[in-house]
C-alpha cells in the first residue's frame, strides 16, 4: 500500500521567496501502468480541484483494499504560482503576470529536443521504442537549467507526466457544458473517458497551434513515427484537457459526481480492480475542433445572450446581441451577432462586458469551418 503525500520546493524569482507544490503518488510503485492527474494549471480554473478532492480519497481506500493496479500522481493544484495571482481581489490566474504567457501555452517542442538523441536507434519492437524514447525525454529534463520558478515548474510536471500511460489535465471553460479536447488518433479509443465524463463535446486536433500541455506528448510520438517510417512509434500516452463546466461551477455537488464518474473510468479500464458500476449512454461523437466556430464581438459592448448553453441553433441565427457602449446611439443601438456554423451551444463568457475580438461564444459543428483550417484554432 501507498499513499504518500509529496511536495515539491521551487526557488522563487524574488529575493526570500519559495514556491510549495503538494502532489500525492498512490498505489504500486512497481505498477506497469502510470495515471498522471492535474488541475488548475490555469491557477484561476477550481472545478478540476474541488474533482480531486473528492477523488484522493477514493484513491486512499482503494489503495488501502490493494486494490489499485496503476501508479498514480495526482497534482490538485498545478500552478501555484498563479494562485498568487491576485489584483485588487481579482485573480488572474491564466497568464504569468511577469512575462504575459498564457500558463498553457508554448510548452516544450520535445521532438526537436530528442529527435537527434533517438536518430537510428529506434527498433522493430515497439514497447522497447517506448521505452527509449521515455529515457530521452527523462534525460533531457536532467540536463535543462531552469532560468525561473516558471521553468522549474514545468519540467517538474513533464518530468512526473511523460511516462505515464494516461495524462489528463483537468480545466474549465468560462460558462460551459463539460467537454473534452484530444488528439484524433485517441479517438475514439477515449470513447469511454467522453461517456464516462457525460462529456458534451470531444474536439480533437493534431495540433492547435498552441503548444498546450495536452498536446506535448502526442505531438512528440506523432512526429517520431513520421520521420522513422516503418517503425512502430505508437501514441504511448493518452492524453487529453478535461474541461469541467465554468470558472463559478466549484461545489461540491459537482466535485463528487465528476469523481465518481473518472473513478469509474479507471475502473472500468482496469486501473482499479473495482466494479465500475452501470456503463453510462454514448455521451457525443468526437469532431475535429476545426468545426467549432469561436464568435467573436465584432467591437467593444454589452453582450447580451439570446441562446443557452446545450441548445442547438442554425447558421444565420442571431445568438447574442452586442449592445453599443459609445458612439451616436450609445446604450440604445443592438446589433445582431449570428451563428456561423449549425451547431450546439458550448460555451459563453461569463463577462458581459466584451472588449473587439473577445471570444464570446462557442459553438460545436460538425462540418470543419474554411476560417479555421490551419490556422490557430485556441480562442486563447
Amino acid at each position: 500500500m501507498s499513499f504518500k503525500r509529496d511536495q515539491l520546493l521551487l526557488a522563487g524569482d524574488t529575493p526570500g521567496s519559495t514556491i510549495e507544490l503538494p502532489f500525492y503518488r498512490i498505489g504500486p510503485p512497481t505498477a506497469p501502468e502510470k495515471v498522471y492527474l492535474q488541475a488548475a494549471l490555469h491557477a484561476d480554473e477550481q472545478p478540476g480541484t474541488m474533482l480531486l478532492h473528492h477523488l484522493l480519497p477514493m484513491l486512499r481506500q482503494a489503495d488501502e483494499q490493494e486494490l489499485l493496479r496503476a501508479r498514480f500522481v495526482v497534482v490538485p493544484m498545478a500552478n501555484p504560482m498563479g494562485m498568487a495571482n491576485l489584483v485588487h481581489r481579482s485573480h488572474i490566474g491564466r497568464y504569468d503576470l511577469n512575462t504575459g504567457v498564457n500558463y498553457n501555452r508554448q510548452w516544450p517542442d520535445l521532438f526537436a529536443m530528442v529527435r537527434s538523441q533517438l536518430a537510428g536507434r529506434l527498433s522493430e519492437n515497439e514497447a522497447f521504442n517506448v521505452s527509449l524514447i521515455r529515457r530521452a525525454v527523462a534525460q533531457w529534463i536532467d540536463t535543462q537549467q531552469p532560468r525561473s520558478a516558471a521553468e522549474q515548474l514545468r519540467l517538474f510536471l513533464l518530468r512526473e507526466a511523460h511516462d505515464a500511460e494516461f495524462v489528463l489535465d483537468l480545466h474549465c471553460d468560462s460558462d460551459s457544458l463539460p467537454y473534452i479536447y484530444t488528439s484524433p488518433e485517441l479517438m475514439p479509443e477515449l470513447q469511454d473517458l467522453s461517456d464516462w465524463m457525460g462529456a458534451a463535446a470531444v474536439m480533437t486536433a493534431a495540433d492547435s497551434g498552441g503548444g498546450s500541455f495536452d498536446e506535448v506528448l502526442p505531438l512528440l510520438y506523432r512526429r517520431l513515427a513520421q520521420a522513422n517510417p516503418g517503425k512502430p512509434v505508437p501514441l504511448a500516452s493518452a492524453t487529453a484537457t478535461l474541461e469541467y463546466r465554468g470558472q463559478n461551477d466549484v461545489f461540491d455537488q459537482f466535485g463528487e459526481q465528476d469523481a465518481l464518474r473518472l473513478f469509474g473510468f479507471l475502473c472500468g479500464r482496469g486501473l482499479i480492480d473495482a466494479d465500475p458500476g452501470p456503463v453510462p449512454a454514448k455521451s457525443c461523437e468526437a469532431t475535429p475542433f476545426e468545426a467549432t466556430e469561436i464568435i467573436r464581438a465584432p467591437r467593444t459592448g454589452l453582450v447580451a445572450y439570446r441562446v443557452d448553453l446545450g441548445q442547438r441553433v442554425a447558421k444565420g441565427q442571431p445568438v447574442a446581441d452586442l449592445i453599443a457602449m459609445d458612439g451616436p446611439e450609445a446604450f440604445i443601438a443592438r446589433t445582431p451577432i449570428v451563428a456561423g456554423t449549425d451547431g450546439q451551444v458550448l460555451t459563453r463568457a461569463l463577462r458581459k462586458y466584451a472588449t473587439r475580438g473577445e471570444g464570446i461564444m462557442k459553438i460545436v459543428g460538425t462540418a470543419p469551418l474554411p476560417q479555421r483550417k490551419g490556422g490557430y484554432l485556441l480562442e486563447d
